[in-house]
């Protein structure tokens, strides 16, 4: 497989994975994929907003859009037989940390797999605003996985 039907591959999985997520229409969750790197945004929305007298994002927008964000890196990856995942993975637990107010502008969030076994997987994830250098939140989280059967993402 070359690289360009890969990356077609992942971004197709990207999208069906927001596809099946109607919070993330909500939030109105975007998903960019550079080679290997996939970046999490969310837009800046009146709706978005918890406490109107700072203002600041709430909280609870905080927290799904990092969770949204672990679950779509976990959309793409493999495992090292090659295989993608079955459907898709299950939250076992999640904690966030919130390290600063969200401020009203757009949000990025990035995840990286720190393990990917063959029924839990371990995500952590950083959100920043303007810099990464300066993040908002972090969040970690154990997940279950299902190998997909012959190799092949579902």
């Amino acid at each position: 497989m070359s690289r360009d039907t890969g990356s077609r591959d992942a971004a197709d999985r990207l999208k069906a994975m927001l596809d099946r997520a109607p919070y993330a229409r909500f939030l109105g969750l975007r998903l960019e994929l550079a080679g290997d790197e996939m970046t999490a945004i969310l837009p800046y929305s009146e709706h978005l907003i918890g406490n109107v007298s700072l203002p600041a994002l709430h909280g609870g927008v905080i927290g799904a859009f990092m969770e949204l964000t672990a679950l779509a890196q976990l959309s793409i990856a493999k495992f090292p037989t090659g295989q993608g995942l079955a459907r898709q993975p299950r939250p076992i637990d999640v904690t966030v940390e919130y390290l600063r107010s969200g401020r009203p502008v757009d949000t990025y969030a990035r995840a990286q797999i720190k393990r990917l076994g063959r029924r839990v997987a371990n995500v952590q994830v950083e959100a920043w605003q303007e810099a990464r250098a300066r993040p908002i939140a972090a969040l970690h989280g154990h997940f279950h996985v299902t190998p997909a059967a012959g190799g092949e993402a579902g």
